[in-house]
C-alpha cells in the first residue's frame, strides 16, 4: 500500500483547503500548504480582514477580497485564493474539501465546524478550545454526514496520539499519555506575560494560556477524551524533572494500574524539552529482555518511557489532511466523550458582579478534572467562562462553579456544549 505522501503525488486534483484564523499557526498553516504535494489552500478567513489579506500577499498567490458564499466560490473557480473576514463562507463553499478551524474564538470556531460538517466537509481542528467543549458532538455529528471530524497533527494531543498508536500496536498497555511543560506560573495574565509573549510572536492571551496552565489542561483532556483516561488530580501531578524518564522514579505506576483506566499527566522542566512520553506496560520475559537488550533508555520494565522529542504544529499538520479526506481517517476524536473537561478556578480574588474574561485573561486558569467528580455539583468549563458574570465573591484558587455565575442557556457556545454533553460518556 503506498504511503500518504505517495497518494498524495497520485492524486489527479489537490486536496483544496480553507482555514479560518490567520495568526501566528493559521500562517503556518498556509506556508505548510504550499509546501504540501496534493494540497493546494484555496481560502482564508480572519475576523481582522487586513491579517487574511497579508496572508495571501504573503502566499504570493493572486487573491480576492469576498464577502458572500457565491463569490467566494466564484473566485476560488476561477484559480484566485478566497479572501474574507467570515468563516462561514468557507464553511458552506462547495469549492474547499477540508476545512482547518485555527482560531482562537471557542464558540465561533465551534459553529464554523459545525457547519461545514453540514455541508459535507471534513473539519480538523487546530482549535483546542472549541475541539475541547464541543468534541463530541461534531464527532458524532461527522459521522451521520460522512465526513471526518479530528484533532490535528502537530500539536501535543496529535503527536501523542501518534505515539499512543505506536506502543499499542506493540504489545504495550497505556498507562499515562505525558506531556513535558518548560515553565507553568498560574497566575499569569495579559499583562506580565508582554515580555516573554513578544520574545515568541504570540498574542498576550494566548501566550497567558500557555505560561498558566490553561492550554496544557486542555490539550491532555482532548487525549484523556480520546483514550479514556483520567486525572488523578485536578490539574494532574506536573512533578518537575530533569528527563522525562524519571517519571519512573516519579509516579507510582503499580497504583496507578491497579486504580485507573490510565491516566494523563505531565512533568515540569524536563528533557526532551517541547516532547511528550508515553509509559507504556509489558510483563512479558521475552519482551522484557528485547528491551534490556535494545540501546535506548527507557526503563527496567515492566513500565517504560517513550518519548517523542518534538512536536512541530503547523509543519505537522497537513498529514492530517491527507488521512481525513484520502483515508477517511481521524487522527485524535472523543471517543470517550467528554470524560474530563477543563475548570474555571480563580486568579486571584473575585468580587461579585466582576465579568470573567475566560481564557487567557486577568480572571482565571483552567484545572483537567474528571467529569464524574462533578456531576453533583457542575463546575464552570473554562471554556465557557468568558463574559459570565459572577453572582457572589471567589476568592483566590478557588473552583468557580455554574451556579457561581450568571449564564444564558440560549447562549450559542452553551447550546453546542449541552450538545456534545449529550452524547454521554462515549460516542460509540
Amino acid at each position: 500500500m503506498l504511503d500518504i505522501l505517495d497518494r498524495l503525488n497520485a492524486l489527479e486534483e489537490p486536496i483544496r483547503i480553507g482555514i479560518i484564523g490567520m495568526g501566528h499557526t493559521g500562517k503556518g498553516l498556509l506556508h505548510q500548504a504550499l509546501l504540501t504535494a496534493g494540497i493546494e489552500c484555496v481560502a482564508l478567513a480572519d475576523i481582522d480582514l487586513q491579517r487574511a489579506r497579508d496572508c495571501a500577499v504573503y502566499a504570493e498567490r493572486s487573491f480576492r477580497v469576498v464577502d458572500t458564499a457565491g463569490t467566494m466560490c466564484d473566485a476560488i473557480r476561477l484559480g484566485h485564493l478566497g479572501v474574507c473576514g467570515d468563516g462561514h463562507l468557507l464553511a458552506t463553499c462547495d469549492e474547499i474539501d477540508v476545512l482547518i478551524e485555527s482560531s482562537s474564538a471557542v464558540g465561533p470556531g465551534g459553529h464554523f465546524a459545525r457547519t461545514a460538517i453540514k455541508h459535507g466537509k471534513h473539519v480538523i481542528m487546530m482549535n483546542a478550545e472549541a475541539d475541547l467543549i464541543f468534541g463530541p458532538h461534531l464527532t458524532a455529528l461527522a459521522r451521520r454526514h460522512g465526513v471526518v471530524y479530528t484533532s490535528c497533527d502537530g500539536d501535543q494531543p496529535g503527536v501523542l496520539s501518534r505515539l499512543i498508536r505506536d506502543i499499542q500496536l506493540w504489545g504495550f498497555e497505556l498507562v499515562m499519555a505525558g506531556n513535558i511543560k518548560g515553565f507553568l506560573d498560574r497566575y499569569a495574565n495579559p499583562t506580565s506575560i508582554v515580555p516573554e509573549a513578544d520574545k515568541r510572536f504570540l498574542d498576550y492571551r494566548m501566550c497567558t494560556a500557555y505560561t498558566d496552565g490553561t492550554k496544557l489542561c486542555v490539550e491532555m483532556a482532548l487525549v484523556a477524551n480520546a483514550y479514556g483516561l483520567d486525572t488523578v488530580v485536578p490539574g494532574m501531578n506536573g512533578p518537575k524533572a530533569d528527563d522525562a524518564i524519571d517519571a519512573l522514579a516519579l509516579y507510582d505506576f503499580e497504583a496507578i494500574r491497579r486504580h485507573t483506566p490510565g491516566v494523563v499527566d505531565y512533568v515540569l522542566g524536563a528533557r526532551p524539552r517541547g516532547g511528550v512520553f508515553v509509559v507504556g506496560y509489558c510483563d512479558n520475559p521475552y519482551q522484557q529482555k528485547m528491551m534490556d537488550y535494545f540501546p535506548s533508555e527507557m526503563g527496567d520494565g515492566p513500565y517504560y518511557v517513550f518519548t517523542r522529542p518534538y512536536h512541530l504544529c503547523h509543519v505537522e499538520a497537513m498529514r492530517s489532511v491527507a488521512e481525513a479526506f484520502i483515508e477517511r481517517q481521524p487522527l485524535l476524536e472523543p471517543k470517550h466523550g467528554l470524560r474530563t473537561n477543563v475548570y474555571c478556578y480563580a486568579k486571584r480574588d473575585l468580587k461579585k458582579g466582576e465579568r470573567l474574561d475566560g481564557i487567557g485573561g486577568y480572571a482565571c486558569y483552567g484545572l483537567i478534572e474528571n467529569s464524574r467528580d462533578n456531576l453533583e455539583r457542575a463546575g464552570l468549563p473554562i471554556c465557557l467562562a468568558e463574559d459570565t458574570v459572577l453572582k457572589h465573591d471567589v476568592p483566590k484558587d478557588a473552583k468557580v462553579y455554574m451556579e457561581d455565575v450568571q449564564i444564558e442557556a440560549d447562549r450559542d457556545d452553551v447550546t453546542l456544549f449541552s450538545l456534545a454533553q449529550k452524547q454521554g460518556v462515549c460516542v460509540e
